[in-house]
């Protein structure tokens, strides 16, 4: 027998200037499951759905088409994308020379890192140049980046550092430098989706990378929904109280999130920073 989970309630809300109560649009629980009735009919309002409903699907999922509102929510969920650890082996795609192709995110293995860098700075000079600003930033000898071709449609990446006057190429980086770059690029891009979810960012980047790091997080945060996973108290320590989601697990294997500013912590963090407070064991996220 496999593990699964469950839905048990869920509720679609949207909120509107000219009414004080949220707009109800899915109010389910278990087996009662009602949606908002959109024609203008006796039955208008929450209602049973005349369809068939699977219980192996979430209410949202089964929304019909003709409910914009919850189907364009809908759209943009599917669109999110997750990001694992960058893979920085000595082949990994994001070390070798990739083709020239249009790119507006920099790819999930970094396939599309050059691509996305040159695009940006031919056509978003500004994002481009944010890019360059976070690696002077973090890496004090560093100048520029450089996109020499190395055969028809191939571009390569070099890293100018006035250090080393002949630069590095990609396969040069260290896993540190690399999978930062790659995280910078990925926040300024201009295709990024309504939800971003990025794992374990934190891994590789030297702990004074990060302060730079939740800025850039911070900065993404306008643009797209950021969420990212981390068992790194140097990270956590950057963030703000109202930024930070804990997740628990349970006896009954249940998890549950909390935001770390509903946990009455305005005392401790008035001694404390935030990741000493999670050390303490007053945030939870112990599992």
């Amino acid at each position: 027998m496999g593990t699964a989970y469950t839905i048990e309630s869920e509720i679609l809300t949207q909120r509107r200037t000219s009414a004080p109560e949220p707009f109800k649009h899915i109010d389910s629980h278990g087996a009662s499951i009602r949606y908002y009735e959109v024609e203008k009919t006796k039955r208008r309002g929450l209602v049973q759905p005349t369809w068939e409903h699977g219980s192996f699907e979430t209410s949202l999922a089964q929304v019909p088409k003709m409910f914009k509102e919850p189907g364009e929510f809908r759209q943009q969920l599917a669109s999110s994308t997750f990001y694992h650890v960058l893979n920085v082996d000595p082949r990994s795609p994001v070390r070798l020379p990739q083709p020239v192709r249009p790119a507006s995110l920099p790819g999930k293995d970094g396939e599309d890192l050059i691509p996305c860098l040159y695009y940006m700075r031919e056509t978003d000079r500004q994002r481009f140049e944010a890019v360059e600003d976070a690696l002077r930033a973090a890496f004090p000898g560093f100048e520029r980046l450089d996109f020499p071709p190395v055969a028809a449609g191939t571009l390569a990446m070099t890293w100018r550092d006035h250090h080393f006057p002949g630069g590095f190429y990609t396969h040069q980086l260290s896993e540190g430098a690399l999978r930062f770059l790659w995280l910078t690029t990925l926040l300024q891009s201009p295709g990024l989706t309504a939800v971003t979810l990025i794992d374990e960012p934190e891994v590789s980047l030297h702990p004074e990378l990060l302060s730079l790091f939740a800025e850039l997080l911070r900065e993404a945060s306008q643009r797209s929904q950021i969420i990212a996973a981390t068992h790194s108290d140097r990270l956590v320590r950057f963030l703000r109280a109202e930024e930070a989601v804990v997740m628990d697990i349970g006896e009954d294997g249940l998890a549950s999130t909390t935001w770390a500013d509903k946990l009455d912590l305005e005392r401790w963090l008035e001694e404390y920073s935030l990741d000493e407070v999670w050390r303490m064991g007053r945030l939870g996220g112990r599992a």
